[in-house]
């Protein structure tokens, strides 16, 4: 998505949703790619998959018993 796309979804101005989205850049969450004169973005799924498999961990086996 754009990023006026992706302000439009969560009715947010142009510039919070690019200061967000540079944020997520340098942490490596999104993929940047850019056609013309626009720039999309992507979420960099393999990151996004290694942060759930963290969080699972934290949580342990919730069939576990204790």
């Amino acid at each position: 998505m754009s990023a006026g796309d992706i302000a439009q979804k969560f009715d947010l101005t142009n510039a919070t949703v690019s200061y967000h989205l540079s944020q997520l850049k340098k942490a490596d969450l999104i993929i940047v790619h850019k056609e013309k004169n626009f720039i999309y973005y992507e979420l960099n799924l393999s990151v996004f998959e290694e942060i759930l498999v963290w969080i699972h961990q934290l949580g342990g086996n919730v069939n576990e018993k204790n």
